[in-house]
This record gives C-alpha cells, sequence and structure tokens, in this order.
C-alpha cells in the first residue's frame, strides 16, 4: 500500500479506515476517513475514547519523520557590518518535544539585533540566524506542549541568552522553531480568525514590554509631577516611552536629531523637544527644569549621551541605560554617581520577565493600552526580509523612526 491508500481494521466491531503516514486523530463516523496512520509494517494501537468519539492510532517508533522544509532566513557567517547579512536557504523540520513552529508574519528589527551582528553582545555559534521579536501563526506544535494549537496568532519575544546557547530558536526567517522557555510566546489578544492585523501596534511586544518595566519599575515610578528626559524620543521605544510617560503625568522632554523626527516627537506625548545636533542638550534640559534637572533619563544612546545624560539628573535621580547605539559609555567612577546620590540600572527585559505571571502581567497592561489607544505604535518603515542588509544599515544610519519592521 503506497501515497493515500487505505489500510482498515477493526475495533469494539466498528469499521475503522486509515491513510498510510505517521500519528493521526481518527473522529466517529459511520465510516472513518480521516488525517494519517501507520505506514505497512508498522503496528498501530487503536486506543478510544467514547466520551469524546475519538479514536487515535499511534505509529511505531520506526516511523520516518516528515521531510524537512526548506525556506529563505538570514543567515550570518561572520561579524561585522550590514553586509555579513546573507539570504539563504535553511531546513525547519517538525517541532520536537516542547517546541512550536511559527509561521512568521512581521519582524521587528531593533539594535539588539545590530550589537549581535557586531560582536556586541555574543552569539552562540556562527553562522547564526538573528532576530528576537516577531509576530505569527503556529502551524505545528511538538509534543508535551499544551495551550498553543495550529493557527493561534502569537507574539514572540526571543531571550537574548537564547543566542548564547545552542538554540533552535530565530525569527528572522520564513518559517521558525522555538524551544520554550528560550522564546516567550504570548496568544495576541487580537487573534482573530477573520481578520489577522500583522502590521498593527502589538507587534512590537519587546518594546512595549521593556518600556512596561522602564517606566513601571517599583523602584522607579514615574507619576504626575515629575519631569524625564527620553534619548532617542522618535526611535522604536523612545517613541514608546514618551506616550507612556505623558499619560503617566509627566513632563516629557525628548531628544532628536531632525525636525522632522522632532514633529513625531511632539505628536508622541513629548512637551519639550531638543534637537541635538543645533543645541546642548544638558542646558536646555536645565533652562526648562530652572536649573533643577530630571527625576529619570531614559538613554538608549550610550557613548555619545552618558555623561550629559548624568549631568541633567536632579538629586537622587535615576538614570537608565538600555541601549548603546553610539558605543559603550567610558567607564564612570563611583565619585561622579555619589556627587548628587545618583541611582544607575542597566536592566534587561527577561529579568523581569523570569515567571511566566510577570510576562503576562506586563503584556496584558501592555497590550491593555494599546487596545484602549494609550499607546500607539506607528510602523514608520517596512522592508522585505530579504533586504535586512539595509534595514540595518538604515536602522545604524539613523534613518528610521519609530518601528521598524522585515516582512517575509
Amino acid at each position: 500500500m503506497t501515497g493515500n491508500q487505505f489500510s482498515s481494521g477493526l475495533w469494539r466491531g466498528k469499521e475503522i479506515t486509515w491513510r498510510s503516514r505517521a500519528p493521526f486523530i481518527l473522529e466517529w463516523s459511520p465510516t472513518l476517513h480521516y488525517s494519517h496512520g501507520p505506514t505497512p509494517g508498522e503496528a498501530a494501537e487503536i486506543v478510544g475514547r467514547t466520551q469524546k468519539s475519538v479514536v487515535r492510532a499511534l505509529a511505531t517508533e520506526s516511523a520516518s519523520p516528515p521531510p524537512a522544509k526548506m525556506v529563505k532566513a538570514i543567515r550570518v557567517h561572520e561579524l561585522g557590518g550590514p553586509e555579513v547579512l546573507k539570504w539563504e536557504d535553511v531546513e525547519v523540520g517538525e517541532p520536537k518535544e516542547g517546541e512550536v513552529r511559527v509561521k512568521n508574519k512581521a519582524i521587528g528589527l531593533n539594535f539588539i539585533d545590530v550589537y549581535f551582528r557586531k560582536g556586541v553582545y555574543k552569539a552562540a555559534t556562527v553562522p547564526y540566524t538573528p532576530g528576537v521579536e516577531a509576530c505569527g501563526v503556529v502551524t505545528a506544535v511538538g509534543p508535551g506542549l499544551t495551550g498553543r494549537q495550529v493557527g493561534d496568532l502569537v507574539a514572540m519575544l526571543v531571550s537574548q541568552w537564547a543566542h548564547m546557547r545552542k538554540s533552535r530558536s530565530f525569527l528572522q526567517t520564513e518559517l521558525c522553531l522555538f524551544l520554550l522557555p528560550l522564546i516567550l510566546l504570548l496568544l495576541h489578544p487580537s487573534c482573530s480568525r477573520q481578520r489577522l492585523e500583522f502590521q498593527e501596534p502589538h507587534i512590537k511586544s519587546v518594546n512595549e514590554d521593556s518600556l512596561n518595566y522602564k517606566t513601571r519599575d517599583n523602584h522607579i515610578l514615574v507619576e504626575p509631577g515629575h519631569t524625564v528626559l527620553v534619548h532617542a524620543a522618535a526611535g522604536g521605544v523612545g517613541s514608546l516611552l514618551c506616550q507612556w510617560a505623558n499619560a503617566l503625568g509627566a513632563t516629557v522632554i525628548g531628544t532628536v536629531s531632525t525636525k522632522l523626527k522632532a514633529a513625531q516627537a511632539k505628536e508622541d506625548g513629548c512637551h519639550h523637544v531638543i534637537i541635538y545636533k543645533e543645541e546642548d542638550f544638558v542646558a536646555r534640559v536645565k533652562e526648562i527644569t530652572s536649573d533643577n534637572g530630571v527625576e529619570v533619563v531614559y538613554d538608549s544612546v550610550g557613548k555619545d549621551t552618558f555623561e550629559g545624560s548624568l549631568a541633567c539628573l536632579k538629586t537622587r535621580g535615576y538614570m537608565v541605560s538600555f541601549g548603546q547605539s553610539s558605543g559603550a559609555p567610558d567607564p564612570v567612577p563611583l565619585s561622579a554617581i555619589a556627587v548628587k546620590s545618583l541611582f544607575l540600572t542597566r536592566p534587561s527585559l527577561f529579568h523581569y520577565a523570569v515567571t511566566r505571571d510577570e510576562l503576562l502581567g506586563m503584556a496584558g497592561e501592555v497590550f491593555g493600552n494599546v487596545q484602549s489607544s494609550v499607546l500607539r505604535v506607528r510602523v514608520n518603515h517596512t522592508y522585505p526580509l530579504s533586504e535586512a542588509a539595509q534595514a540595518h544599515e538604515d536602522l545604524e544610519n539613523r534613518k528610521t523612526s519609530r518601528s521598524v519592521l522585515l516582512i517575509p
């Protein structure tokens, strides 16, 4: 028997029929013809669950696994500039224990991708496939995994530490496999079988969740009356930080590089916008705050702004460093912090999502604010996934603003 021919057998006096291939589920009908069953020479164990009227035929371990799928992906064979990003064929097989397979619909691009590509953050091996966030549809679920099913719309966030281990998790590809919990997988509240809009705010789960812990951390609670400084205010995270800090009642000061980005920052809730190429942001912040300084600085730029950011803080202010797009900051002596009893932190999102409850708590608040329009994520730039190198180059050269997406 070959191809789609059927085998027959009896169970409790009823005839059942199966097609020759791997494990399958048959639902009762007068004559059963469903899905896949055992190949010739395989033993089939028929197990009935009368209440649900289901018959399962389980293939033996000798069953041949389905052939791997060949898909396109971005690959990095050596560290360096955008030119090291290659568009190649890769194999994606069936999910194993604890894995899911997802067809990507939109992939977020952030500076963390640049850090891995340059070697600022270390990947486990070279070659590797970059990418830490995406949105897609579950196409297969491995054994032993519950709570997810084929067809689910999910948001995905790969732990940066997954890249430092021999993980099968990667995102900048058409089809991907994820091993939980190296991947933080969220069922999207917008999951609708009739209408799936992938180029919408909620695909930027990494940006949204990261701003959640930056603005809502127990030690840095932004509240009415506070003044905050947000560098790169027109960037992916910066634009969201401005909106959320504004919604929390703070006065928001933002720095940007161009007049176009200044207009965008204003739209996103900045009360005062500083074009740092035209004026000294430290002097301007002191002027705006009557020389009092700000409660919090959110700095993703690093080397070019770090020292000035410390100077903008008031006594007992908080310096939140969460990126280094201009390079790593120079070492800071403790005496520089002691002058005003400042607090300096370099948080990682993954330390704030150690448990499932922590992740769901942050994500729930973020998605709720997106759905209620407190947060509006604007996708200003989309690139075909095959043009990831161009997207990286534009991001590094500050030609982009707000959210940047790669579309498979």
